[in-house]
């Protein structure tokens, strides 16, 4: 087969010989890129926890508890014995209610249990005041991946797949106490809850305008707007007395909520409550549950095969201990040059968008400083934290119990640390991702940047590859990382995370049309899976966008610079295969664009692709001069 040219599919020409040879396995929806890292760290980490389950020696006691915790999982013989009788247990709360009065009474135990409510209390930074906590309330969640799958336009397929949801489903309901009739009216009252939430609750495309979700109101107007509950007992029960300001972040939801949960809709809330309620926690019970409750979600993904059960208990228990695994791992396998390196290319990246800021076209003088003085306030947390968190002192539990009494103790404890931070003041120094993490992000309520140490490696980042590969890789998304102070959202955001118009009119108005243009180059691409839904991603393509100009500015100073090195790593750390269903799914539920235009859309837009690889109108990866966008 006659190899793609470069000029005319940028992601082709560097991945083909790969992906020709990648395996999706069956457990995975993906191979290569991300998730190649992930499971390399994950196969690390596994090989660490059996060698010290089975040597009883710990680096620490939270690494103990964890590999206790994955001993529970692990043991399936066990899980099967509890079964799913402490998931019974815990549900049996549902009917002790009778009235919404008991709802609201109950309530506590409910979220604290993790049973399923159509209205769920958060404790989160005051997006106006990013140094302390408010009460923000949200809605329920879908049974479908996003609500989008509910608009009339899908409806077919939403028949579809709610059909084959229903099939799994009554396979797990078969395993309780409800008779075959009980069982059937329980998924027809579960479905018509769905309806109703799928109706009002917001789409990925809605929810990826963050901004938007902070909608202030005093607590006694939202205790009008649910007035179907006693919303001043419950919040009193869960603070301990009753907020001024409660930020409501789906106003179309809480707009209709009455309709939504009431005396007649009780019952049919109830089964709903039970339904979700025992499939989020099947991974906890047997075996047989784990893989009957995700049996749908592999359908949904193409994923032929449940994981084996050490990946399962390994993802247990590195998830519950999150931050002491991440700090485990930075320090055993994340070298000090590495991060010495590496932090030096951040504030290089910084210090270069800082000039880029200044010669900006978009931008006055006076907002030109405050974007200045918001770059120069960034926090960079590279690798993993010094310490784990206070509250993993708190995460307790009995080894000789179930595994599901273990996750819901701490779940318990969580909730609970979570509600008191309402009069407590925010800590931006803590870390948003844990070390072992094979990913990255942009705080916009810290305005910091975070970079786990699993992400610093081939082909991201080593010291082995060159400088230019380097800024093709980890340089470029940390350049998009940085750009995210500045993208859709993030430029709505100042120095202190808080939301505050620092524009003036007609600089806003300038950055608004570039927005567009960047909605306008992705929307509508035709893909094998569908359509590319411009405004969805638009965040993410505009971070990476900036990413690659800040990069490729730094490229025309250094020494050596190699701009094929460049954007063929580029290229490379972007290289997937994904099954057709998973890739189709994404397309609804994913801010980022699918890999190929994450790889082959940005290059076009910089005169250095055009003069690397001598790319003419005649090839594919053109686009006229007047089309290209440069925002930062």
């Amino acid at each position: 087969m006659e190899k793609v040219r470069i000029q005319d599919n940028l992601y082709n020409y560097v991945n083909q010989e790969k992906l020709d040879k990648l395996v999706i396995p069956d457990d995975k929806p993906t191979a290569g890129g991300f998730s190649e890292l992930a499971e390399s760290v994950e196969k690390i980490m596994m090989g660490e926890f059996r060698a010290m389950a089975e040597n009883k020696n710990y680096p620490n006691d939270y690494i103990k508890r964890a590999v206790e915790l994955y001993s529970m999982a692990i043991n399936g013989e066990r899980r099967a014995k509890h079964g799913i009788a402490p998931a019974l247990e815990s549900l049996a709360i549902l009917d002790e209610i009778k009235t919404t009065k008991d709802f609201s009474r109950l309530y506590k135990t409910l979220f604290l249990k993790g049973i399923p409510t159509p209205i769920y209390v958060d404790v989160d930074t005051d997006m106006k005041d990013s140094s302390r906590h408010l009460a923000y309330i949200v809605g329920a969640n879908v049974i479908l991946p996003d609500a989008s799958y509910y608009k009339p336009e899908r409806e077919a397929q939403k028949v579809s797949l709610l059909g084959m949801w229903s099939k799994f489903t009554k396979e797990i309901l078969a395993k309780t106490n409800l008779t075959a009739e009980e069982q059937e009216v329980y998924i027809k009252d579960t479905l018509a809850f769905d309806e109703i939430l799928g109706s009002l609750v917001k789409t990925r495309e809605e929810w990826s305008r963050y901004i938007e979700s902070y909608n202030p109101f005093e607590e006694e107007k939202v205790a009008e707007m649910v007035n179907t509950i006693d919303f001043d007992a419950i919040l009193k029960d869960l603070f301990g007395h009753i907020p001024s300001t409660i930020v409501v972040a789906e106003p179309r939801y809480f707009g209709a909520f009455t309709k939504v949960f009431n005396e007649e809709t009780l019952t049919v809330y109830k089964h709903w409550a039970f339904v979700i309620g025992l499939l989020k926690v099947c991974s906890f019970l047997s075996e047989e549950l784990r893989d009957l409750g995700g049996a749908f979600m592999r359908a949904l993904t193409g994923v032929a095969t449940m994981r084996s059960i050490d990946k399962f208990a390994y993802g247990i228990a590195s998830e519950a201990f999150s931050e002491p695994v991440g700090i485990y791992y930075g320090e055993k396998y994340f070298g000090e040059e590495a991060k010495k390196d590496i932090t030096e290319i951040v504030y290089q990246i910084i210090d270069t968008y800082k000039k880029r800021i200044k010669t900006n076209e978009i931008l006055g003088d006076e907002t030109k400083e405050r974007a200045i003085l918001k770059l120069s306030k960034i926090g960079v947390k590279m690798g993993y934290p010094d310490k784990a968190r206070a509250i993993y002192d708190k995460l307790v539990f009995n080894p000789e119990g179930s595994l599901f009494n273990a996750m819901m103790e701490m779940r318990e404890v969580r909730q609970l640390d979570m509600l008191s931070k309402l009069d407590k003041p925010t800590q931006p120094e803590n870390w948003a991702m844990p070390g072992h993490m094979v990913n990255a992000c942009y705080n916009p309520s810290v305005n910091d940047i975070t970079f786990p140490a699993a992400i610093l490696q081939p082909p991201f980042y080593s010291l082995k590859q060159t400088r230019s590969e380097n800024l093709g890789g980890i340089g470029a998304v940390i350049g998009h990382e940085i750009s995210h102070a500045f993208d859709s959202n993030g430029a709505k955001c100042d120095e202190n995370g808080n939301i505050n118009n620092w524009w003036t009119e007609e600089d806003f108005a300038r950055f608004d049309t570039k927005v567009k243009q960047m909605i306008e180059q992705f929307d509508g691409i035709e893909l094998p899976w569908g359509k590319v839904n411009g405004a969805f991603i638009v965040s993410e393509n505009m971070a990476d966008n900036g990413g690659m100009a800040v990069t490729l500015d730094i490229m025309s100073r250094t020494k050596g610079a190699d701009y094929e090195e460049y954007f063929c790593n580029w290229a490379r750390v972007w290289c997937q295969k994904a099954r057709p269903e998973y890739s189709k799914m994404l397309l609804s539920v994913d801010v980022h664009g699918p890999a190929i235009l994450r790889t082959n859309m940005p290059p076009r837009n910089f005169t250095e692709w055009y003069k690397t690889f001598d790319v003419t109108e005649k090839d594919q990866m053109y686009i006229p001069e007047d089309k290209r966008i440069v925002i930062w």
